[in-house]
């Protein structure tokens, strides 16, 4: 494991074990009353076992002379009356405990949505997508084992433990209820101390190695293609058997520190029945004791350690819980980077105003800087610079997703941090690059933005976006079910269905990040027209040319340097850069057409043009490519997904979503550089 790792694992475990139990425990809420009829019936079940032996002890301390009250009768009535209660009791106790830990895991569940609702979009594009639902399948169902296993036999130790010392005491002697008392809390809290320490730190090594050896497997798995082109197959090989043998290792260390904790356990057990026997026996010789009591209480305290035998064993169990509490427990007290605005402004789109806007993500590399500009209502604004200048970023600040590093940006002059976060949400829709479809009807997909939407009102929204005569060729039309992750409908009809959603919202404001990613020509066409039909504000981040020059009444060019605003459409704008271009290469000193010479530079020149092209050429070529074999990839990685236990296979659930994520990022990554070399052809063919 590397150094960096080792600091994350130590960093990630900071709360105590008892820290975690209290946090849990408080949790418990209005269903405390539930737990505490869970352990009453618990601990009357268990001392009703106990009833069996004690009364069966009993029968035989009266057949050695001993003065009984009871009769015969009334023994065996009662022993056999103990061991129905007790089937009685423990189904109530088990009923008890899996009902609070089944609606806790749901409210867990809930909170965790609810949380992940709030951290969204800023927080949660950072967190990993195979954890988030690894920690709401896997961890939540281990603290299950908290709320039904851990809490209630902790609980029922003690009260038994308090009944045995003293009915022993009363009954018996109270030397040989000291004796049990001793062995109860010997076993019930030094051993598992004890014990726990080591069994914490060798279950801290193992789910370290694990995830390390996870992670380096699974990397591999997804490069197999290049491992293999680069003959690196043996090396790779080697490290894997390296990996897997540390972690097998460290499996083995865990196994075998809880195989000794539960053997000193039973050691311990039989030492203080032993020592029991002991002091019962000296107390008989002395005739402190009489034969028939010394039964009694010996019998009692030989069946009274199962309660704290279990709890006993619990650190075993609890490593994996604590570590599952843990990241619960983070979670949930995780604080937004944007907090929810609720007392605020509400207002009716007019104008944005942006003023010195700067932005980063780390607190350091500033992604946006010192950027100004201005936006009416009912104006088409077009937003171009080279990928990865902060366009996107700059759309998710207008929709506050992230908090601004510093300058200004005005809704109707009120400051964006001032405004309801319903009322921005109202007025300010964005259509993001891909478009998720949940796995309901495409009808039920679209109410997403207006639930109360009338069916007119759809299916106009459909006609501006495009999609309308699509839908209608699907067999249930607006109610066909979209398969999980829309993977019956392709990336261009999923993109269009998100575009009326932006319709049906009908904001005035709509914020567009690439439209026009998977949409083919006649579609842009349409668009272009519901664009123009729509009465609405736009900021339209594209490098569609095509698309945006009919449109658009000014173009904002994002750089490191800033923004710079160019009035008319994007082919003005190019020319202007053309221009600016221009005038560089001729202070540069470059020599003027003319003659032979020149002629003979001119063919070299084309000569080496034809050549780049090529080279463009069979790089587009490349990539498409690579964008077929992706989205090959993505629809397997899709289909998997689509299993109905695929939520329940822990560490491959997450490695499989972890790929798929991946995947979706390479391939949105590579449509951009698709776009670059297209937009490259295009301008070496008009030269």
């Amino acid at each position: 494991m590397s150094t960096q790792e080792k600091k994350k694992e130590k960093k990630y475990i900071r709360r105590s074990g008892a820290k975690i139990m209290a946090s849990l425990v408080v949790l418990l809420g209005s269903l405390s009353y539930i737990m505490i009829l869970a352990v009453i019936n618990g601990s009357l079940g268990f001392i009703s076992a106990m009833g069996v032996t004690v009364f069966g002890a009993m029968g035989v301390a009266k057949a050695l002379g001993e003065q009984i009250a009871l009769s015969y009768g009334w023994i065996i009535g009662l022993t056999v009356g103990c061991g129905l209660i007790r089937g009685l009791l423990r189904y109530i106790e088990q009923y008890s405990n899996h009902y609070i830990a089944f609606r806790l895991l749901a409210a867990f569940r809930d909170k965790i949505f609810g949380a992940l609702r709030v951290l969204c979009p800023a927080k949660l594009e950072s967190k990993q997508k195979g954890s988030i639902i690894a920690m709401i399948t896997s961890d939540i169902e281990t603290l299950e084992v908290f709320y039904a296993h851990t809490i209630s036999p902790i609980c029922i130790a003690v009260l038994v433990s308090t009944t045995v010392f003293l009915f022993v005491g009363f009954v018996s002697s109270w030397y040989l209820a000291l004796v049990a008392l001793v062995g109860f809390l010997f076993i019930g809290i030094v051993v598992p101390l004890i014990s726990s320490g080591k069994l914490k730190e060798s279950g801290v090594k193992y789910r370290a190695e694990f995830s390390s050896f996870s992670a380096y497997f699974l990397d591999s798995i997804k490069g197999i293609k290049d491992i293999v082109l680069n003959n690196a197959g043996e090396e790779r090989e080697e490290e894997v058997n390296k990996r897997s043998d540390v972690l097998l290792k460290e499996t083995k260390k865990m196994k075998h520190n809880i195989t000794r904790a539960g053997a000193a356990i039973e050691l311990t057990v039989s030492a203080f029945i032993l020592a029991a026997l002991a002091v019962g026996i000296v107390l008989v010789r002395n005739d402190m004791l009489s034969l028939g009591r010394m039964i009694i209480g010996m019998v009692t305290v030989f069946s009274s350690f199962g309660p704290v035998i279990a709890v006993g064993g619990l650190p075993g169990n609890l490593t994996q819980t604590f570590a599952s509490g843990d990241r619960v427990l983070n979670l949930l007290a995780e604080k937004p980077a944007v907090e929810e605005v609720k007392n605020g402004k509400n207002f009716d789109y007019e104008n944005l105003n942006v003023e010195d806007l700067s932005f980063s993500y780390d607190g350091q590399t500033e992604v946006l800087n010192d950027v100004k500009m201005h936006a009416e209502k009912g104006e088409i604004i077009g937003i171009v610079g080279e990928s990865g200048c902060g366009k996107s970023t700059f759309l998710k600040l207008l929709m506050r997703f992230w908090e601004r590093s510093g300058g200004e940006i005005d809704y109707d002059d009120i400051d964006i941090d001032k405004i309801n976060t319903d009322s921005l949400l109202k007025n300010v829709t964005m259509v993001s690059q891909t478009t998720y479809l949940f796995e309901e009807t495409i009808e039920d997909n679209l109410r997403i933005a207006k639930p109360d939407a009338t069916p007119e009102e759809i299916e106009n929204a459909c006609k501006m976006a495009a999609v309308h005569d699509f839908i209608m060729t699907l067999p249930d039309g607006y109610k066909t079910q979209v398969t999980a992750l829309g993977d019956n409908l392709s990336a261009g009809e999923k993109q269009r269905i998100g575009l009326a959603r932006a319709f049906l919202r009908g904001s005035e404001l709509i914020l567009l990040d690439e439209p026009t990613n998977h949409l083919d020509m006649n579609s842009k066409g349409v668009l272009q027209k519901a664009l123009a039909a729509y009465r609405g504000t736009y900021l339209v981040v594209s490098h569609d040319r095509a698309f945006l020059d009919p449109i658009v009444d000014r173009v904002i060019e994002l750089s490191p340097r800033g923004l710079r605003e160019f009035a008319g459409n994007l082919s003005d704008y190019v020319e202007r850069i053309k221009r600016e271009g221009k005038i560089v290469l001729r202070s540069s000193g470059a020599p003027k057409s003319g003659g032979a010479g020149d002629a003979k530079t001119r063919r070299i020149e084309a000569a080496k043009k034809r050549e780049a092209l090529s080279k463009l050429k069979k790089a587009m070529s490349k990539i498409e490519s690579d964008i077929s074999e992706t989205e090959s990839d993505l629809s397997k990685a899709e289909l998997e997904m689509t299993s109905p236990d695929f939520f329940k296979r822990g560490v491959q659930c997450a490695s499989t979503t972890e790929h798929y994520n991946a995947l979706k990022s390479r391939l949105d990554a590579l449509y951009k550089d698709w776009e670059r070399a297209a937009a490259e052809v295009e301008a070496f063919d008009k030269q």
